[in-house]
């Protein structure tokens, strides 16, 4: 399959107008060529039981219709109202989550089995998209800490890699010939990052199992980094000494670097990161702006980490 691999992540509307209007239509023109979409309706979602915790914020959280009808997910389309409308044929069920690589105990996983051996928890984060928009999401998920101790990781494992589902015939943004990314997605962590305890896989948003456009059945959840690390639908997990590929980082690395953690003083190269637009607060031209914390406002979690780490050349 011949691979359109654009330079840029189509944004939003918070991203200043003559920016975000020649990124989208670099993205669409690649589509136009080869995938067509088919308009479908919300996939229903049933409830999820969830635990409270202590991880939430003193922020309203971001409407239910914002959440689940205005983000990315590629793989339904370039615009961010594609997922909600083009995702009613994808089928979570039955699903599977391989995991293999450097660990003592590769285990292939039913994603029932799994969600029914955990004790699913309610996490309130704040998402901040490189895109300079942001939500605050109740979650429910677990930490991934929990399935990567069930497959014993190696000494000699230092990163975590994750793929997505490959579906043409579920996902139209995956169709065509020519494709605005390379599919599978892939995102990547290191391990010390993907046993934190603020990592999560995500089964569910709101009290209810996770929307197909949220990436059913299963997503990460790292939110210090930009939600462009937050892998959905994903099929396989594996661990490596290497650092893994990640497609936004292969497909532009000047741009989205393999860390992506939120960093309000390093702008991406053609717009600030110093400030967002928080989504479902109303207001317009700039009205429900806001300042961009470090490391999205957990910076006291997960700043040790890094250290020793030039952030503006590991970005």
């Amino acid at each position: 399959m011949a691979v359109y691999r654009p330079p840029h992540i189509p944004s939003s509307e918070i991203t200043p107008k003559d920016v975000w209007l020649n990124r989208r239509s670099i993205l669409k023109s690649a589509a136009a060529l080869g995938a067509t979409t088919l308009a479908a309706p919300l996939a229903a979602c049933g409830q999820e039981s969830a635990t409270g915790t202590s991880y939430t914020t003193n922020e309203p959280v971001t409407p239910y219709q914002d959440v689940t009808g205005y983000n990315n997910f590629y793989e339904f389309g370039l615009q961010k109202t594609d997922p909600a409308r083009h995702s009613g044929d994808f089928n979570p069920r039955p699903w599977t989550i391989e995991v293999d690589g450097l660990v003592n105990n590769p285990r292939t996983f039913d994603i029932d089995d799994l969600i029914a051996s955990q004790t699913i928890e309610e996490r309130i984060y704040r998402m901040r998209c490189v895109e300079a928009w942001s939500m605050v999401i109740p979650w429910n998920g677990f930490p991934l800490s929990a399935l990567l101790n069930q497959v014993e990781p190696l000494s000699s494992a230092k990163y975590v890699a994750f793929e997505t589902v490959v579906r043409p015939e579920e996902m139209p943004g995956q169709r065509g010939f020519f494709q605005p990314l390379p599919w599978p997605y892939r995102e990547g962590l290191r391990l010390d990052e993907a046993m934190h305890p603020l990592t999560i896989l995500s089964t569910g948003v709101f009290g209810e199992t996770l929307p197909n456009q949220n990436g059913a059945p299963v997503r990460l959840v790292v939110p210090w980094k930009y939600g462009f690390k937050g892998i959905k639908s994903i099929v396989k997990i594996t661990l490596t000494e290497q650092e893994p590929p990640s497609t936004w980082n292969v497909s532009a690395p000047s741009e989205y670097g393999f860390y992506a953690n939120v960093n309000p003083n390093v702008p991406h190269p053609r717009w600030s990161q110093a400030t967002e637009r928080r989504i479902g607060t109303g207001g317009f031209f700039g009205a429900d702006r806001r300042e961009t914390l470090m490391f999205n406002g957990y910076a006291d979690e997960v700043a040790d980490m890094y250290a020793d780490m030039d952030l503006t050349r590991y970005f």
